[in-house]
């Protein structure tokens, strides 16, 4: 059984969970030739189940990058879920716009550029910055933003583009920084510049990516108060459940199937109120923050 915490604090109204994902059964949800994992199946009605478990009442449900760029999972996830549901999408530049504004319709608000697939990927400034020039142009069209899972050493690479960007940024998971590796690790600062002067969103997400120090991931805190300290009105929180591994371990095929990995979900939220002890700023991060930025009402 998956162990479970009590919160050691009380989630505000309208608290949402900016970081989750959906990954239904292949049979109705065909999974991407090329993948580079295959997850276990999580159906949306598990993720209602676990946030009614931790007393969210919003979700942003972030598409997988299994499921290539056609985001029907995550638009049938969005639909189970209800209103307050909102969704980040895999596009490509093939996408119509008719494809994009129905999927803005149904509350897609934002694009993912994911350079964390494959080795050596995080590294790839070059990359990085056309694929973001690419998105930003078709972002801003349809009012979306584009969210980023890579590493400081690519946001100090693409720093000038976020900075003269047309649509908001988010990046993902502390962005991508080791904690090992200490807060004067290359392009840290460059992201606590950015979030201190309001150009990029930052989600404090998925600490176990960013540390090895389960369950209380105390060498993450000092960059979780550093970047609400930068700026707490571009902080937001997510749970990444339910917690995918994202690659196929040494030794397996792709096609077979990757655990979840096993998280204290209870534990990890609560470390919030280790790195913010004050309420009305946690309330920023936790539902004043994804509503401007998701557009909930």
């Amino acid at each position: 059984m998956t162990p479970f915490t009590p919160l050691n604090f009380a989630l505000p109204p309208h608290a949402c969970d900016c970081h989750t994902h959906v990954y239904a059964d292949p049979k109705r949800f065909p999974l991407a030739p090329e993948r580079v994992y295959t997850p276990e199946i999580v159906e949306a009605e598990e993720l209602t189940a676990f946030h009614k478990k931790l007393g969210f009442e919003r979700v942003v449900i972030v598409h997988p990058n299994t499921h290539g760029t056609d985001n029907s999972v995550t638009l049938h996830a969005m639909r189970v879920y209800g209103a307050n549901a909102r969704g980040v999408a895999l596009i490509d530049d093939g996408a119509p716009d008719r494809e994009i504004e129905s999927m803005t319709a149904a509350g897609m608000r934002g694009a993912r550029i994911n350079l964390r697939l494959r080795s050596g990927d995080e590294r790839d400034t070059a990359g990085g910055r056309l694929q973001f020039q690419a998105l930003a142009a078709r972002a801003g069209k349809h009012g979306w933003h584009i969210q980023m899972f890579t590493s400081p050493g690519v946001i100090a690479g693409i720093e000038d583009l976020v900075r003269a960007s047309p649509v908001p940024v988010v990046f993902d998971h502390f962005g991508g920084l080791d904690a090992a590796q200490g807060l004067g690790q290359p392009g840290f600062a460059n992201l606590v510049e950015l979030v201190r002067s309001g150009k990029a969103y930052v989600k404090i997400s998925a600490a176990y990516r960013s540390s090895e120090h389960a369950p209380d991931y105390a060498d993450v805190a000092p960059f979780a108060k550093a970047l609400i300290a930068a700026n707490a009105d571009r902080i937001l929180w997510g749970s990444d459940w339910p917690h995918p591994v994202g690659v196929t371990p040494p030794g397996r095929l792709t096609t077979d199937v990757t655990p979840m990995k096993v998280i204290d979900d209870g534990a990890l939220l609560s470390q919030l109120a280790v790195w913010e002890p004050d309420a009305s700023i946690r309330r920023k991060i936790l539902a004043d923050n994804p509503a401007r930025l998701y557009g909930f009402g």
